[in-house]
């Protein structure tokens, strides 16, 4: 595997590898310690394990993730609780079959028995056997504002999940820790909320057309205006839907005879809109630069298959916040390799817009970057604008390409007048221009607070995953059968969650997905710690052993690290 430039000694300093038996992590960098005499004097800091990028001097600030490796003891149960749930499984699919059993799910009618079947029962089989079990995680209807406490509607199941009766009572004054509000605009009150009523009282709910047709108002231009300026860039366009920019823009912008280059973690979004383009698509280890670039010399080196004549497009996509993973994107070292290997670059900010950066702005704000020299941002205003619907912003000639080009553009209706005013309103916030500094304020506090829950879970002993200044913050439950009993134990003591499993993750490694809210308070904060702490005694999840040993007589970028005793 060749070794990124981005990733050689530079300036005297030294890239210290895998050597002497230190153990490598999964992006291929050293597992390293920051030494530093104010981290010495913190017991926080020095029990913890850090992965820290000897980048040659691209990162102006500490990259720190941490990734710990899933306990034996713990892979091996969960493998054997799958491994039971699927033989119960094939027992029950069994009892169905001979009537034994009721069946609930879509079969096939008896007459229709010699057609090409319309379901395919082995393909259902994880929904029918283990999804159902736990189904009462998700779905669950809300009857007020998503903002930092919801209100659910109670639900109860009269047939193991398979159909559910409301009780008609409501669950108040639930803390969210799972929806994308990060600067807290999913309010029904304050500017926002006023504006967006204004708007609606004058443009009215829907527009009733396509932007080339009827459904051009003067609102949209101002906001992909204010899109750009934010952004920094020459030009911007808006669509009525987050998950359709992507996969709608993608195939309008590459197409047969160009070479996609993937991270294995992007977005069903994003694999969509690469599928549909008719591109080759190769995939890239997460967050892996030597990875990216081995594929980038190949491209150069052998070309297309068959004719090896040279790609059309080169495009690299990638995430600004993996929102399964909660890393950053290691976007110094992406562009670096963008410009040496002369390839495109797709940038995916659906999580990092507006949570990220000193001023709001996303990954490029946060690692100091020029946005020119990303050839594509793409974001969505579903999460930290409390809005809807996605963007892309770039060059001018790009924008008018896509404006002729682009399925979203061409077929989609436009977006509904007060959804654009929310997003104009929630951005003026955050750049200052509404008069308050209220926006800068949002942005600061959802960085103490990020920092403060991902610590404090640490020290509670639990494993989490991604970068210490990403709001999603994911920690590992790994068995099935704690996915449903941490969600349902949590809700008992009115926390509402999220917890994912396979297939959206691997199999092994089932976890709670948090979002951090700059809305949450401390004492929110404290309470939902003390409540996770809780149930984490009680189903036994605070699986964290690894602790740092600073090395004291190495040098500043190596590290080792190593499991605690207890």
């Amino acid at each position: 595997m060749t070794e990124s430039s981005a990733n050689k000694p530079a300036n005297g300093e030294v890239c210290h590898r895998t050597t002497n038996g230190v153990k490598s992590c999964r992006n291929g960098f050293v597992k390293n310690h920051y030494q530093q005499q104010q981290h010495q004097k913190s017991c926080y800091l020095e029990e913890k394990v850090y992965h820290i990028a000897s980048n040659g001097g691209l990162y102006s600030r500490p990259f720190l993730e941490s990734f710990e490796q899933t306990p034996m003891l713990v892979a091996v149960l969960t493998y054997m609780g799958y491994g039971i749930l699927t033989i119960f499984g094939y027992l029950r699919d069994f009892l169905r079959d001979w009537k034994i059993e009721k069946c609930h799910i879509a079969r096939e009618r008896e007459e229709q028995k010699d057609f090409v079947p319309l379901y395919q029962d082995f393909e259902n089989f994880y929904t029918r056997n283990l999804y159902m079990r736990i189904r009462d995680s998700w779905n669950r209807p809300i009857c007020s504002v998503p903002g930092a406490k919801v209100d659910l509607v109670e639900r109860v199941s009269p047939d193991y999940n398979w159909t559910f009766e409301y009780t008609g009572r409501v669950v108040r004054d639930v803390i969210n820790m799972g929806s994308y509000n990060y600067l807290g605009f999913a309010e029904n009150k304050g500017m926002c909320a006023e504006s967006a009523a204004t708007v609606t009282e004058c443009y009215g709910v829907g527009v009733a057309s396509t932007r080339q047709e009827m459904g051009n108002l003067d609102r949209h231009r101002d906001l992909e205006e204010l899109v750009a300026r934010f952004l920094g860039v020459e030009s911007a366009m808006a669509f009525g839907m987050g998950f359709a920019t992507n996969s709608m823009n993608i195939p309008a912008i590459i197409g047969k005879g160009s070479l996609i280059l993937s991270d294995e973690l992007n977005h069903a979004s994003l694999v969509l809109g690469a599928r549909l383009s008719g591109a080759t698509i190769r995939v890239f280890k997460h967050n892996n630069m030597q990875s990216l670039e081995k594929l980038l010399r190949d491209a150069i080196i052998h070309g297309q298959p068959r004719t090896h004549r040279p790609w059309r497009k080169i495009l690299i996509v990638v995430e600004g916040i993996y929102s399964m993973e909660g890393s950053i994107v290691r976007l110094p070292e992406v562009i670096a390799l963008k410009k040496r290997y002369k390839a495109y670059l797709y940038l995916d900010e659906a999580h990092s817009i507006g949570a990220l950066g000193p001023h709001g702005r996303g990954v490029v704000d946060y690692f100091g970057l020029d946005p020119r020299d990303v050839d594509i941002m793409m974001g969505t205003f579903t999460k930290s604008f409390g809005a809807a619907g996605g963007y892309i912003a770039g060059r001018k000639d790009l924008m008018d390409y896509l404006r002729t080009h682009s399925h979203s553009a061409v077929y989609a209706t436009s977006m509904s007048p007060p959804v654009v005013e929310q997003i104009i309103a929630s951005m003026k916030c955050i750049m200052g221009e509404d008069g308050t500094t209220i926006g800068c304020e949002r942005v600061q506090r959802l960085a103490e607070n990020t920092a403060y829950f991902r610590r404090r879970l640490q020290e509670l002993g639990f494993i989490i995953y991604g970068n210490s200044d990403s709001p999603v913050v994911p920690m590992m439950l790994y068995m099935p059968a704690k996915i449903g009993a941490f969600s349902r134990e949590m809700l008992k003591r009115n926390i509402g969650v999220v917890v994912v499993g396979f297939p959206a993750t691997p199999i092994i490694e089932s976890r709670a997905r948090f979002c951090i809210s700059a809305a949450h308070t401390k004492d929110m904060l404290d309470k939902a710690l003390e409540k996770i702490s809780e149930v984490g005694d009680l189903l036994q999840l605070k699986y964290s052993k690894q602790r740092a040993r600073p090395a004291l007589n190495r040098p500043l970028d190596e590290t080792t690290y190593e499991e605690s005793e207890d």
